[in-house]
């Protein structure tokens, strides 16, 4: 297994194989990121590295901005709160559920995770994105 630093390096270098990349390692990446920097910060870098990484495999429409910024809010709160647990593997111990692909169910209904708005936009959890725009309805 990589260390830390090697696997974060792989991502940000896109020499990382896309096999080895699922959920967890999502979760890894965003994890070693907060541990790296303050949340804007780390923000700005895990968004560029998963960017550049689906891009380079040719999977750019993959990126989901609301899924990255919703576990990196978790993860933060989860480390703020808990600790980091000695590093990823305590971490990922102690934090089961984040390992769950579909443990954002529990803040967004599907439907909009699926959208196209999440896929590009940040949406809060519990809100309903407003149409915006000619003939779009107004604010309720």
């Amino acid at each position: 297994m990589m260390s830390d630093a090697e696997f974060l390096a792989a991502l940000e270098a896109c020499t990382l194989d896309p096999a080895q990349f699922r959920h967890a390692a999502h979760v890894r990446a965003a994890y070693l990121c907060l541990c790296a920097g303050d949340f804007a910060t780390a923000s700005a870098r895990f968004a560029a590295a998963l960017r550049r990484f689906a891009a380079h495999h040719g999977q750019a429409g993959r990126y989901h901005e609301t899924i990255t910024f919703a576990f990196l809010a978790v993860i933060g709160e989860r480390r703020a709160c808990g600790g980091d647990h000695g590093g990823w593997a305590g971490f990922a111990a102690a934090n089961p559920d984040l390992l769950d692909a579909r443990f954002l169910t529990h803040y967004y209904p599907p439907a909009v995770l699926a959208s196209a708005l999440a896929r590009k936009a940040f949406i809060l959890p519990g809100f309903s994105p407003v149409p915006h725009g000619p003939g779009a309805g107004a604010h309720p």
